[in-house]
């Protein structure tokens, strides 16, 4: 028996526990994750970066969580001694028809309390010398960083042991029982529970679909792949770059990210995966869903839902070298074919698709059952909000009286 049983120990899961332990101590905490360690998948995959809230619409979730996330995990890297690039991040428009774009993100910048300057050319010049803007103006965003995934997974999951506590491996659930709050594990274990918390991120929708929550939605996976920048190159960058983005699709665009170890990684893509956890090739393809998953990217390039033609067309031709070269080009002109080493860095994001409007999800989504949460389509920025978005889902949710 556990009064709180969570199911799914990525970043989401254990920010979860820890607020869970932090305001029960004497609670039983209970982590199931149907891996061997702590976010094998998209928060472990993730680029690290930690946002700083300019992109999201003020009011929505997103918005409301970022800056705050950002602040609180900057803060636990600094108190446990993990890696952290302070960096900041340039956005720079592509093409003369982002520069009002580039505005509207500034003034959501201004709503959402973030930190932005617009600079010219002469100072862009001055910031990082190797990218160009096509307007001759850039936005800076100095309260940018990038961390450690890995790193903070582990330390999270150390420091949640020490408090008692229990993370279970190679635990998954196949079956529910919610009228008698019972999970079922793949080896026959059932497992009582007072509060049932669902972060199983890429399997999110299926999981709540044991508990008849979630039926509205149904996950629809979107694959990043990432190429290194070769350190020979001759290129060197201070910042993070980003393009200004199309504000109609959903996805940043070809950026670059300097890793805590100082890897450039450009990337991510955006491309549709035809499995949860199709990494490569066919692996981790899912047959028995992959008409579904058709069906409803068919739906969205028909009925261009959130510009997904245009958003279609652009990621697909970036799986060819040739064509995400084209793309970081616009970003860094001195880059050429031979500075691109293959990275072994995927990720997969878990977008949630709402089944009637045949669309993606655009925010956090969370449900409540009658003993059961369930935290469903938690993509970016979740990895830097997941501690205030943990308080969330405990005060609107899981401690909701009404």
């Amino acid at each position: 028996m556990a009064d709180f049983l969570i199911i799914g120990a990525g970043i989401v899961g254990l920010a979860i526990a820890r607020e869970l332990k932090r305001r029960e101590p004497a609670a039983s905490v209970v982590v199931l994750e149907k891996e061997r360690q702590p976010g094998l998948h998209s928060s472990g995959r993730n680029s690290g970066v930690l946002h700083s809230g300019l992109y999201y619409a003020p009011g929505s979730l997103k918005a409301r969580l970022c800056r705050q996330g950002a602040l609180e995990m900057a803060q636990f890297h600094d108190e446990h001694g993990l890696r952290l690039n302070r960096c900041g991040k340039l956005l720079v428009p592509t093409a003369p028809r982002f520069a009002a774009e580039m505005e509207t993100i500034a003034a959501r910048a201004v709503e959402n309390g973030v930190r932005v300057e617009k600079v010219d050319e002469a100072a862009l010049r001055e910031l990082e010398p190797q990218t160009r803007s096509a307007t001759g103006a850039a936005l800076w965003v100095p309260d940018t960083a990038v961390g450690s995934p890995a790193e903070v997974l582990r330390a999270l999951a150390a420091e949640l042991v020490a408090q008692g506590v229990v993370l279970r491996y190679g635990a998954e659930v196949v079956a529910a029982n919610p009228a008698r709050r019972q999970a079922i594990l793949r080896d026959g274990e059932t497992i009582d529970f007072g509060h049932l918390v669902n972060a199983a991120g890429l399997h999110c929708d299926r999981i709540a679909h044991l508990f008849g929550a979630g039926k509205r939605y149904a996950l629809l996976p979107f694959k990043g792949l990432y190429w290194k920048l070769d350190p020979a190159s001759g290129i060197r960058l201070n910042h993070l770059i980003y393009p200004v983005p199309d504000l109609r699709i959903l996805y940043l665009g070809v950026h670059t990210t300097t890793a805590t170890d100082g890897t450039i990684y450009l990337g991510p893509t955006a491309a549709p995966a035809f499995g949860r956890e199709n990494y490569r090739g066919f692996a981790g393809v899912s047959w028995a869903e992959l008409p579904r998953m058709l069906g409803q990217l068919a739906h969205m390039v028909v009925h261009d839902s959130d510009g997904f033609r245009e958003q279609a067309w652009q990621e697909g031709r970036r799986y060819f070298k040739g064509k995400f070269l084209q793309a970081a080009r616009a970003l860094l002109p001195g880059l050429q074919a031979r500075h691109l080493l293959p990275a072994a860095k995927v990720g997969l994001h878990p977008r949630l698709f709402e089944l009637d409007a045949g669309r993606l999800l655009k925010d956090f989504t969370i449900e409540r059952g009658e003993r059961d949460t369930h935290v469903l389509g938690a993509v970016s920025p979740a990895w830097t909000s997941a501690f205030p978005l943990a308080r969330h889902v405990c005060d609107q949710y899981v401690f909701a009286t009404t």
